[in-house]
C-alpha cells in the first residue's frame, strides 16, 4: 500500500479531521493559560483525567464522557484551591498530577483492566478513532473556539491583571472557571489525538512558537492555532508516512513537530527581540551626555538605509552600533 492510498482510507481520514480539530482548540485556550503563567494547568487536568477514564472502564460508561466530567470537576477544585485556599497554585497542581494518574490506576486495577487499556487515552489513538469520536470532537472543539473567540478581550483581561479586570467591572472569580473549564474540556478533545499525558504540549508549544514571532496578543493568539494545525496534521501525516518502517505513535510525533517548529523559530525571535532593542527610542531624560563630532564618515538621511528612530524633535540613526543625530554641520553620537 502506498502512501496516497493510506490517506485514502476512511480511518485516516477521521484521524485528519481530528488533528485539525485538536490543533485549532488546544492552542485557543493554551494561549489564556500561558498569558496567566499557569502552562502547567493541562499536565494536572489530564492526570485527573485519567481517573475519570478509569471510571468509565469500571461502570461500563463512555470513558469520553466519564473523562469529561471529572476533569472539569478537578479543574474547578484546583480553581477554587488556587484562589481561596492557603496552598498555592503549584501544590493544588502537584495534587492533581500525583491523585489523579495513581487513582487512575489504581481503578483501572479494580475494573480487571491492565495498564495497555490506558495506553490508547495516555499517548492517543487516532489510528483507532470513529465516525462518532470525530463529530464528539468536533463538538467539543465547536464550543471552546466560540467561547475563546467570542470572550477574547474580557478572557485575556482576566489573564493578563485581575486587578484592572475587577476595577473593569469583569466577574474575573467567573471567568478563571471558565479558563479552567474550557481547558478541561479542550484536554478531553485531545485526549484520542496526543494522549493525557501530552496534551499540555499542544496547549502550550503552539503558543510559545507563536510568542517569538508576534508582537501582539491578537497575533499571537491566531499564530498559536495555526502552528498547532500545522503541528497536529503535520505529525499525523509524518507517523503515517513512518508507519511503512516503524511503528511510530502519532501523539509523540505531533509534540515533537511542535517542539521542532518552537525550535526553527526560537533563533528568529531572538533577533527579532534585539533588532527592536536596537530600535527603541531613548528615553527623553539621559544622564548621558551628547558628543559632538565634526567628523563622520557618512551622511545619514531617509535614504540612506539605516534605521531612523524618532528622538524628541529629531531623528536618530542607527550606524555601527551608535545612534547618530544630524545637528547642522555635525552629529551627536548617543
Amino acid at each position: 500500500m502506498s502512501f496516497i492510498d493510506l490517506l485514502s482510507l476512511d480511518f485516516m481520514q477521521r484521524a485528519l479531521v481530528a488533528a485539525l480539530l485538536t490543533g485549532l482548540a488546544a492552542p485557543a485556550i493554551g494561549t489564556f493559560i500561558v498569558q496567566r503563567r499557569l502552562a502547567l494547568l493541562g499536565d494536572g487536568i489530564g492526570h485527573v483525567a485519567v481517573t475519570g477514564v478509569a471510571l468509565g472502564l469500571l461502570t461500563g460508561a463512555s470513558p469520553t464522557w466519564s473523562a469529561i466530567v471529572v476533569a472539569v470537576l478537578g479543574a474547578v477544585l484546583m480553581e477554587v484551591i488556587r484562589e481561596r485556599g492557603h496552598t498555592n497554585g503549584d501544590v493544588a497542581l502537584a495534587l492533581l498530577f500525583y491523585g489523579g494518574l495513581a487513582g487512575g490506576v489504581l481503578i483501572t486495577g479494580i475494573a480487571g483492566q491492565g495498564a495497555a487499556t490506558l495506553q490508547a487515552y495516555l499517548f492517543g489513538s487516532l489510528n483507532s478513532i470513529s465516525f462518532a469520536d470525530v463529530v464528539f470532537t468536533a463538538i467539543l472543539a465547536a464550543v471552546v473556539l466560540v467561547l475563546t473567540l467570542g470572550l477574547s478581550p474580557q478572557l485575556f483581561a482576566v489573564a493578563s491583571d485581575q486587578d484592572f479586570a475587577r476595577v473593569a467591572g469583569l466577574r474575573v472569580r467567573g471567568y478563571n472557571l471558565l479558563i479552567a473549564v474550557l481547558a478541561a474540556v479542550s484536554i478531553t478533545v485531545a485526549m484520542r489525538t496526543v494522549g493525557l499525558l501530552l496534551v499540555s504540549a499542544l496547549m502550550v508549544v503552539p503558543v510559545a512558537t507563536s510568542q517569538q514571532l508576534a508582537r501582539s496578543f491578537r497575533a499571537t493568539f491566531v499564530g498559536a492555532m495555526l502552528v498547532g494545525c500545522v503541528a497536529s496534521v503535520g505529525g499525523l501525516l509524518l507517523s503515517a508516512a513512518l508507519s511503512f518502517r516503524v511503528d511510530v505513535a502519532p501523539g509523540p510525533t505531533i509534540v515533537l513537530m511542535a517542539l521542532a517548529m518552537f525550535t526553527a523559530t526560537w533563533p528568529i525571535g531572538v533577533w527579532l527581540r534585539r533588532r527592536s532593542r536596537l530600535m527603541a527610542p531613548f528615553p527623553e531624560v539621559s544622564a548621558a551626555p551628547h558628543r559632538s563630532t565634526d567628523q563622520h564618515p557618512h551622511e545619514h538621511g531617509k535614504d540612506c538605509g539605516h534605521p531612523a528612530v524618532p528622538h524628541a524633535d529629531h531623528v536618530d540613526y542607527v550606524h555601527d552600533g551608535h545612534r547618530h543625530a544630524p545637528h547642522g554641520e555635525h552629529y551627536d553620537e548617543h
